[in-house]
């Protein structure tokens, strides 16, 4: 699993390449716990290479996302591959989470 963080004025962009299970859970959560993380408005997913995520992969983005709301940063995800989104959509996390199919309505978000 590759994580790429490419930073805008006020979004940071996560590229997620591979599989997210347990061993690489730890660099996403390194992500989130960098302390700039909170001086954005957004926190965009790019999936599009995101083949795999397993209950640690999803523990990351639930145990960050009550402290990104209270510092008002919105986490959106885009480029879902269907079996990514089934277990995001079976664990109802789909409610829980902004999920758009496009990058463009990720920003728009």
């Amino acid at each position: 699993m590759k994580v790429t963080a490419q930073p805008s004025a006020d979004s940071l962009l996560l590229l997620l390449d591979g599989e997210l299970d347990a061993s690489s859970a730890v660099l996403l959560d390194t992500e989130f716990n960098k302390p700039d993380l909170l001086s954005y408005r957004k926190v965009l997913v790019d999936c599009t290479k995101l083949s795999y995520i397993s209950s640690a992969g999803l523990g990351v983005f639930i145990s960050h996302l009550q402290r990104l709301q209270d510092n008002n940063v919105k986490l959106v995800f885009f480029n879902m591959q269907e079996k990514v989104f089934n277990v995001f959509e079976i664990l109802g996390l789909d409610s829980l989470m902004t999920i758009v199919p496009t990058q463009a309505e990720a920003v728009a978000a």
